[in-house]
């Protein structure tokens, strides 16, 4: 008896791939269906000591803060306060609006093509068969478009 495992995107391939399956003398006690469920929390944007997810919202916010400082020092050659406390307002500043461009662009643009693409969970499909069917088994997998196989002896 082989064990062959499959996943799906949760769509008529899979149904489609069911009934051929089906048609080709793999018993319905044989073919095990499960779908995975979707992540019900967002995703944490700040990460912690023992969770981080590679987003970093520090990146974009350290190089607007360096390019502000070069032009607040420039500046303040000029002006009253001097050089070093324009170029610190000026990487403050420029701290503080790269972080704000990543929080509104994860938390805004991101969600919303997320949600425009749509959450598809998938299947992971289990078929019992034996050795002889295994290779046509594979092959009605890959014909409805499974995204990967794996099959165990």
């Amino acid at each position: 008896m082989v064990q062959i495992f499959s996943t799906f995107e949760h769509s008529t391939n899979l149904e489609l791939a069911i009934t051929v399956l089906e048609k080709n003398g793999i018993h319905k006690e044989n073919i095990f269906a499960v779908p995975l469920t979707n992540r019900k929390t967002e995703r944490r944007l700040f990460d912690s000591i023992h969770n981080a997810d590679g987003i970093s919202l520090v990146s974009t916010g350290a190089a607007l803060g360096t390019a502000f400082a070069v032009i607040g020092a420039s500046i303040g050659f000029k002006l009253a306060w001097g050089p070093i406390y324009c170029g610190l307002i000026g990487t403050s500043a420029g701290f503080i609006l790269g972080v704000c461009i990543d929080l509104f662009y994860y938390k805004v643009i991101k969600k919303q093509r997320r949600l425009l693409r749509g959450k598809n969970s998938e299947v992971i499909l289990l078929i019992e068969c034996e050795e002889e069917q295994a290779d046509t088994v594979e092959d009605i997998l890959w014909h409805h478009y499974a995204f990967g196989t794996a099959r165990v002896v």
